[in-house]
């Protein structure tokens, strides 16, 4: 039977949780007019919660002297990562195009660097600054499809702000992640979905009129289902696992990949074309990511030499 090195692990377990992301944003994208979002995310983590209480509630029973030591920790990152994340996310995703969604997520990688470097005094190596920078360039191929020229018809709007706050929110959770206290895995989705409820339930309120004028339509509920499951209880899991085995900056360096799955998923779902730029960033994306696992892989080496 084939076993598969941790940090080999980690890095599959990021690319099937950046292709559910990827998916994500689709979703929100696709239903922006159907469903209000802070509803969708009121839903999403609603549903989330339903999937895994049955699991993690003796986890939370037993975890429940460091949930007492730690609860502040515990409620920074699920408001950061659960709950602002996801409600600047579907926001924006009203209002911004597609391609200036992904270009200001492409920013993630680099964030969680200054966040690292800004919280806890870690210095990126110039080869981890390599892999992330090299990524983002594959990133800027593919959104701006190979055309510098393509710069000058880039527009801001208020959706893009929004994002570009999710993207802010997102870097800072994954560097703080290096905080997680010692709970089971279950333990801490069970206790950030729930703040995620808590906290979507009064901001879903204010979308009042709209709930009342929505239609229940099978999209809708097939698109929270979607956003419950997948990239909710899978992914969110899978993400925290990978962080821990790789750290912050290279599982955050991983988000490059949601723009490459993004286009792949919709010439799969939209019939879209995909072009040579598409394969140009597809191999620069790819060669940043191998780039810092070489250079994780390779002081990791020399530590247990030096060990």
């Amino acid at each position: 039977m084939l076993r598969l090195r941790p940090q080999t692990a980690a890095y599959a377990m990021l690319a099937l949780v950046m292709l559910l992301w990827a998916g994500n944003s689709i979703v929100g994208r696709a239903v922006r007019d159907d469903i209000p979002p802070f509803l969708l995310a009121l839903l999403r983590w609603t549903g989330a919660l339903l999937v895994i209480a049955p699991f993690a509630a003796r986890h939370i029973a037993a975890d429940r002297a460091v949930i007492a030591r730690k609860w502040p920790v515990i409620l920074l990152l699920g408001l950061l990562g659960v709950a602002a994340f996801n409600a600047f996310l579907y926001s924006g995703l009203r209002f911004t195009q597609a391609s200036n969604g992904m270009l200001l997520q492409a920013a993630i990688p680099a964030l969680v660097l200054v966040a690292d470097f800004a919280i806890f005094g870690v210095r990126a190596g110039p080869g981890a600054m390599l892999g992330v920078a090299l990524s983002t360039i594959g990133v800027v191929v593919i959104v701006f499809q190979g055309r510098l020229g393509a710069l000058s018809g880039l527009a801001f709007n208020r959706g893009d702000a929004l994002i570009l706050c999710a993207v802010v929110v997102w870097a800072f959770y994954t560097s703080l992640l290096r905080l997680r206290p010692a709970l089971h895995a279950q333990s801490f989705l069970g206790l950030t979905f729930a703040i995620g409820v808590l906290a979507m339930a009064p901001l879903a309120a204010t979308e009042w009129a709209e709930i009342a004028a929505m239609h229940w339509t099978p999209r809708v509920f097939a698109a929270v289902l979607y956003v419950a499951l997948l990239p909710s209880v899978i992914a969110y899991a899978l993400f925290n696992a990978a962080v821990a085995t790789l750290g912050p900056a290279s599982a955050g360096q991983a988000i490059t990949l949601m723009p490459l799955f993004g286009a792949l998923l919709a010439a799969l779902t939209l019939g879209e074309q995909l072009h040579g730029y598409h394969f140009a960033g597809m191999a620069l994306i790819l060669g940043g990511i191998v780039v810092s696992a070489w250079v994780r892989g390779r002081s990791g080496t020399i530590a247990d030499a030096r060990g």
